[in-house]
């Protein structure tokens, strides 16, 4: 495989370990109301077969105040099996229904929960820098393979190595980014 190859797919490879974890950061709870703590909720609606669906394709997210998110079902007869995923979720959120929307005040944070998420910020980011570290270690496998056959020169391979590097330092500095500028909003009373 040429080195440009082995560069680009490691660069692919990292940026969508930092995308998936600005993601994983959307449905993380700071206190304010956010589509994004409960849009990738999975709901399992019986009437619609055992497959599990996220809540945005079933109802419309919508945020009054910065306090409260307000859930309209497309489908009035999926507001039960909504309520029961939104119950049974993590966010520590419990919905208000009145039969036709669901309601959802998000409180304020305690220091102690406030502490408890950053720590979690932490591991999810640990978590993606192992796979940065992982999709760099493939890349210079694959160009010490190249090096072997005989198909890349040595100082090319060198080239490839140091350019590998730098991309993960470059992505390593994105997920510090990421983790900075999500603590904030957290730690932001």
């Amino acid at each position: 495989m040429p080195l440009d190859e082995i560069e680009l797919e490691a660069d692919d490879k990292m940026s969508k370990a930092v995308d998936h974890l600005k993601k994983e950061f959307r449905g993380i709870r700071t206190g304010r109301a956010s589509p994004g703590l409960v849009e990738s909720i999975r709901v399992k609606v019986p009437s619609y077969g055992d497959q599990p669906m996220d809540l945005k394709s079933l109802a419309t997210i919508s945020i009054p105040d910065p306090t409260m998110l307000l859930l309209k079902p497309f489908d009035p007869s999926t507001l039960k099996d909504i309520e029961r995923a939104l119950q049974e979720s993590d966010l520590g959120i419990n919905p208000q229904t009145d039969g036709k929307v669901i309601r959802l005040p998000v409180p304020p944070l305690s220091g102690e929960r406030r502490n408890q998420i950053v720590a979690q910020i932490k591991k999810l980011a640990e978590a993606q820098r192992v796979a940065l570290r992982n999709i760099r270690r493939e890349a210079i496998q694959q160009i010490d393979a190249e090096k072997k056959s005989g198909d890349l020169p040595e100082d090319e391979a060198k080239r490839g190595a140091e350019s590998i590097d730098k991309l993960i330092k470059q992505y390593e500095a994105q997920v510090d980014e990421a983790v900075a500028a999500k603590t904030r909003e957290v730690q932001q009373v």
